[in-house]
C-alpha cells in the first residue's frame, strides 16, 4: 500500500498569512491532531537557522498550526538539538538566543524554545539498536520525555547527504552531540597542536579520561575516547578537530538508522511537514544568505518521513526541467538514505501525491 503525501502549493511571495494557513491545512489532513491529549508534550522539531541565514521556516508561517496544537494540548515547545561544532547553537543560552532573533518568540509564535539536549549537549538517551551501522543511539533527552513530535523540515542540500530532508532533521537532529559525532564520523576527535593553550578546561568534560598531557598540549588517547563529544565544544581555541567520515553512503545510512530509532520513541504520534520554499544547494547551517536553486514549489505533510523526502524530492528535480539540482551541488547519491530507510522499516518509497486545493 502506497503511503500518502499530502501536497499544497505555495510560495514565499503567498505572504505570511498565508503561507500560515496552508501550514494549517496540510497538517490537518494528517490526523495527528485528533491523536493528541490534554496532557501531551508535543515537539515541534525544527532548525532555526544559523546567524544571518534566511533560508530556515520562517515562524509566522507556523502559527495557525501552533494554533490548531495548542487547542488540544497546551504543553507544545518549539526544539532542536545543538550542534556537534562550536558556534550559536552548540549551548542552549546562545541557541535560543539565536532562535529569538529569527522570530522564534513567544510574542510571535505561541510556544516556547526547549533545548532537547540540555545547556551544552550532555543530555540524553541512550537506546539499542537491533541491526545496522549503530549500536547504540544517543537521542536528546527531551525527545524521550515528549508524547507526540512534528518534524518541520525545510528542505535544501546537504555538503554531506546530498539531500537535507525529513530523514536528516529527524535522524541527525534529534541526536545529541554524542548522536551527532556517531553519526559523522569513524574515528574519534584530534587535537592541532599548534591551536592547543594547554589550559586544561577539556580534561574537567572528559568523563572517559581519554585527554591526556603531553609536552605543551594535550593529545587523546583513542583507546580511551568514547567519542561523546565534549572536547569539540568546550575547547575556546578552536584545538579540537572533527574527522570527517567521507563515506557519504555510510553516513546516510546511519541517519536512517536513527530516524528509525526516533520515529519507533511516538509509535503513530508523529508527522512530517516539508517546506519547499526558497530550497538552496546548502543546510540552513550556512551562515548567509543563499540564492535558490529551484523555483518555489509548496509544503508537503505525511506519517512516512521516506515517502515525504521521495515526493520532496521528485518535484523539485520535475519543477528543474528534470535535472537532479541535488546531485548539481554536490555529487553524491542523496538517495541512499531514502533506500537505506526502507530497507530498515522506516517508510515506503511507494506514494501516493494527495493534492489540496489551494
Amino acid at each position: 500500500m502506497k503511503s500518502r503525501v499530502f501536497f499544497i502549493p505555495a510560495e514565499s511571495k503567498d505572504g505570511p498569512e498565508t503561507l500560515s494557513r496552508k501550514t494549517r491545512d496540510v497538517f490537518l489532513r494528517l490526523g495527528l491532531g485528533e491523536k493528541l491529549e490534554k496532557e501531551d508534550f508535543v515537539a515541534l522539531k525544527i532548525h532555526f537557522g544559523e546567524k544571518h541565514n534566511t533560508g530556515h521556516i520562517q515562524p509566522h508561517w507556523l502559527r495557525d498550526l501552533v494554533y490548531e496544537v495548542r487547542k488540544k494540548t497546551a504543553r507544545a515547545f518549539l526544539t532542536d538539538s545543538n550542534t556537534l561544532y562550536v558556534g550559536n547553537r552548540s549551548n542552549s543560552v546562545d541557541h535560543i538566543r539565536l532562535a529569538w532573533s529569527h522570530g522564534f518568540r513567544p510574542d510571535i509564535i505561541d510556544a516556547p524554545v526547549i533545548i532537547a539536549d540540555g545547556l551544552i549537549g550532555r543530555d540524553k538517551h541512550e537506546g539499542q539498536a537491533s541491526r545496522g551501522r549503530i549500536r547504540s543511539p544517543k537521542i536528546g533527552s527531551a525527545f524521550l520525555n515528549s508524547d507526540a513530535l512534528l518534524c518541520l523540515t525545510h528542505v535544501t542540500g546537504h555538503v554531506q547527504t546530498g539531500l537535507g530532508a525529513a530523514l536528516k532533521n529527524l535522524g541527525m537532529g534529534c541526536a545529541s552531540r554524542a548522536g551527532k559525532l556517531d553519526q559523522h564520523s569513524v574515528a574519534h576527535p584530534r587535537v592541532t597542536p599548534k591551536a592547543c593553550r594547554n589550559c586544561g578546561l577539556c580534561f574537567d568534560y572528559c568523563d572517559a579520561k581519554a585527554i591526556v598531557q603531553a609536552e605543551g598540549r594535550v593529545v587523546i588517547d583513542d583507546k580511551r575516547c568514547t567519542g561523546c563529544g565534549e572536547c569539540l565544544v568546550v575547547c575556546k581555541y578552536g584545538a579540537v578537530k572533527l574527522r570527517w567520515d567521507e563515506d557519504f553512503k555510510r553516513i546516510q545510512e546511519k541517519v536512517a538508522e536513527y530516524a528509525l530509532h526516533v520515529r519507533r520513541l511516538f509509535k503513530d504520534k508523529i508527522g512530517f511537514l516539508n517546506f519547499l520554499i526558497k530550497v538552496t544547494k546548502d543546510c540552513d547551517c550556512m551562515a548567509k544568505d543563499p540564492p535558490r536553486i529551484v523555483d518555489d514549489i509548496g509544503i508537503l505533510a505525511s506519517s512516512d518521513p521516506v515517502a515525504i523526502d521521495k515526493a520532496s524530492a521528485d518535484l523539485v528535480i520535475k519543477r528543474s526541467g528534470g535535472r537532479d539540482v541535488f546531485r548539481d551541488g554536490y555529487d553524491i547519491d542523496w538517495s541512499s538514505q531514502l533506500r537505506h530507510g526502507a530497507e530498515i522499516g522506516l517508510g515506503s518509497m511507494d506514494y501516493e501525491l494527495v493534492e489540496l486545493p489551494e
